[in-house]
């Protein structure tokens, strides 16, 4: 499915909208230390999940390369320690920090899933809220 250049500008919205939440309450968003300890997703028992939306508007953002899959339970876009699609990551992963409250990042996890489900509405494709190992086998499938 080709992503519209709309639905591009909807998900970089969301994105900026989840930065400023993150921005305006640093002390509860925490600060990323950009260690690499929560792509390990087995060791840090931890697990990414990405909608349907952000899927096509990583791999539009890739220009054509492969998608890769997660390799013994890592992100396969964590490369020697650090994100090589931090620009475009996930939502989970701009609301994720291993050391934030989490309160607050269920709050804004469950805001932007609503987003989210707008989006799918408003393109008219279906919602889908997939663990990333997941959404990947899937994305390279079709």
């Amino acid at each position: 499915m080709k992503i519209k250049s709309q639905m591009v500008i909807r998900i970089v919205r969301a994105y900026n909208w989840i930065d400023s939440k993150n921005q305006e309450s640093p002390n509860l968003a925490g600060k990323c230390k950009a260690c690499g300890k929560c792509c390990d997703f087995e060791k840090y028992d931890h697990r990414l999940f990405v909608t349907g939306p952000e899927m096509l508007y990583l791999s539009a953002k890739l220009h054509g390369k492969k998608i890769k899959l997660t390799q013994k339970g890592r992100c396969p876009f964590n490369i020697e320690g650090k994100c090589s699609v931090y620009k475009y990551r996930f939502a989970g992963c701009r609301i994720f920090c291993c050391n934030g409250d989490t309160d607050f990042q269920s709050q804004l996890s469950e805001s932007a899933l609503d987003i989210f489900k707008s989006i799918c509405v408003e393109f008219k494709i279906p919602y889908s809220y997939t663990e990333l190992e997941t959404a990947l086998e899937i994305f390279v499938a079709t």
